[in-house]
């Protein structure tokens, strides 16, 4: 019996480990719906016109200017900022990736876990998107771990505090499997901390929330 028990206990463990591998390497619903290069182009347009509103100085009687951008706009300008590197714009970089900036490096050995990715920086990033719900900013993108494409999505609460860009994540993903906040969260503020001064808000720029499905950016 002791034997049988020990055989049971195996294939259940092993049938477990299948189940987990297939949720890490699905592919999840995307968070946005793909835009079509017309719609991308005039959504990014939208959004630089906007930008030059915050960028127009203002005078002692004016108050200051609020902007807000959809979550089309802010996915058009990602899109175009990541495809186009030598121009970016001032808040492209204020929406959460959960990835590092030196996502460039190639992929080597995968992981041992969320927390530990996050640390050591092993993401190499492509296709993101992004969504903004309620007060939510939800990320999703791919990235490669032991040559296998792996969808990450990452969402929470966007804001700003002292000057800097401040990130209280809510959700993270990985494929369909959900991975508790608790692990990972240590280590993406850690590395939130080490790049602090990316994280600074761009001269003129007062504040900026995510609020009503919008990204709402307060001029000085």
């Amino acid at each position: 019996m002791q034997i049988t028990g020990r055989r049971i206990f195996s294939a259940v463990m092993l049938l477990g480990c299948v189940v987990t591998l297939y949720q890490l390497f699905s592919k999840p619903q995307p968070v946005a719906e793909p835009q079509s290069q017309d719609v991308a182009e005039a959504n990014a347009s939208s959004f630089d016109q906007k930008i030059e509103r915050l960028e127009t100085p203002r005078t002692s009687s004016d108050a200051p200017a609020e902007v807000r951008f959809t979550s089309a706009e802010v996915s058009a300008e990602i899109a175009q900022s990541t495809s186009s590197p030598a121009t970016s714009s001032p808040v492209s970089a204020t929406v959460p990736s959960a990835a590092p900036t030196d996502a460039a490096k190639p992929a080597s050995t995968p992981p041992s876990s969320p927390d530990a990715a996050i640390s050591q920086g092993q993401v190499q990033v492509k296709g993101y998107e992004v969504k903004l719900e309620g007060d939510v900013a939800r990320g999703q993108f791919a990235t490669q771990i032991a040559g296998k494409d792996v969808y990450v999505t990452l969402a929470g609460h966007l804001g700003s505090q002292d000057g800097y860009v401040t990130f209280d994540p809510t959700e993270f993903k990985v494929g369909e499997l959900n991975i508790p906040v608790s692990l990972v969260n240590s280590a993406l503020q850690k590395k939130l901390l080490e790049q602090r001064e990316q994280l600074k808000l761009p001269q003129g720029i007062a504040s900026l929330r995510v609020e009503n499905s919008e990204l709402v950016i307060t001029q000085k």
